[in-house]
C-alpha cells in the first residue's frame, strides 16, 4: 500500500491569492446551495448531497458563517434551485483525459464556454472519459503512524499510501462519513475530506505537456460555473513545484 500518493499526484496545491480564494469560496457556496434545494433539507443528516458538499467545502475552508449563511438562504428561498448538474469529456493535449463537472443555470453557454476553453488551449471535446475515472472518497492526515494506520483498516478503507509525512487513505464513497467519524472520535482532523473522481491510470507526462496541460485546466477552474476537474494527469515534479 506504500508509495506515491496518487492524491497528491491528482490535487494540485497552490497559494490562492484573494481573488482565486473568493472564486473557490463562490463555488463551494453554488455548490452548497444547490444541494440543500435538490435534496429538499438544510440538514445535512438528512440529506446526504448536502453533507457531501460540506466535507468538500470545509476541506478548502471555507468559513462556517459562509456555510451557514448559504444554507439559510437556500432553504429560505430560491437559491441553489436553479442550477443543473451537467459533466463535460475531453481530451488534453497529450491524450490526457478530462472529466468538467459544473453547476449552471444556461446549459448553452457554460458548453459554449466550456467547448472554447478546450479549443483555446489545444484540447478536444471528442469522445468518452467518464469511464476512466472511478468515484472514491479520500482523506489526507499528517499522521502516518501504525496505530492510525491500524485504526484506518478497521474503519474499513480499501486502500491507503504513504507520502512522507502524509497518510492518503481511500474509501467507498457510501462509506466516506462512517470512515470520518471513526477517524474524529479516534481525535483526528483529515486535512482533506471529500468524494473525488481519481484516474484508473495515469498518464506521465513531459515538463512541456504538463505546462501545456495545466494551462487548459486552469482555465476550465477559472470559469465560473465550473466546480471540478479531473484528469488523468501525473506532471512533471518540475512543473509542480513552479
Amino acid at each position: 500500500m506504500a508509495g506515491h500518493s496518487k492524491w497528491a499526484q491528482i490535487k494540485r496545491k497552490k497559494a490562492a491569492n484573494d481573488k482565486q480564494r473568493g472564486a473557490i469560496i463562490s463555488k463551494h457556496i453554488r455548490a452548497i446551495q444547490a444541494a440543500v434545494r435538490s435534496g429538499g433539507s438544510g440538514d445535512p443528516a438528512a440529506n446526504l448531497a448536502l453533507k457531501n458538499t460540506l466535507a468538500a467545502a470545509k476541506s478548502d475552508s471555507v468559513p462556517q458563517d459562509n456555510i451557514d449563511r448559504a444554507i439559510e438562504r437556500a432553504v429560505g428561498g430560491n437559491e441553489g434551485g436553479g442550477f443543473d448538474e451537467v459533466v463535460y469529456e475531453g481530451y488534453a493535449p497529450a491524450g490526457v483525459a478530462l472529466l468538467v463537472e459544473a453547476l449552471t443555470d444556461n446549459r448553452h453557454r457554460t458548453a459554449a464556454e466550456v467547448r472554447h476553453v478546450f479549443t483555446k488551449y489545444g484540447g478536444n471535446m471528442s469522445g468518452s472519459t467518464a469511464w476512466q475515472f472511478d468515484s472514491r472518497g479520500v482523506f489526507v492526515l499528517r499522521d502516518t503512524s501504525e496505530r492510525v494506520q491500524e485504526l484506518a483498516i478497521g474503519l474499513g478503507i480499501d486502500d491507503l499510501e504513504l507520502d512522507g509525512s502524509t497518510l492518503t487513505l481511500y474509501t467507498d464513497p457510501g462509506s466516506l462519513y462512517t470512515v470520518l467519524e471513526g477517524l474524529q472520535e479516534a481525535g483526528l482532523e483529515p486535512e482533506v475530506s471529500q468524494l473525488t473522481k481519481l484516474p484508473q491510470t495515469v498518464t506521465a507526462l513531459s515538463p512541456a505537456d504538463s505546462a501545456k496541460v495545466l494551462r487548459l485546466i486552469e482555465a476550465l477552474e477559472e470559469l465560473d460555473d465550473v466546480q471540478n476537474v479531473y484528469s488523468t494527469a501525473e506532471f512533471a515534479e518540475v512543473v509542480e513545484a513552479s
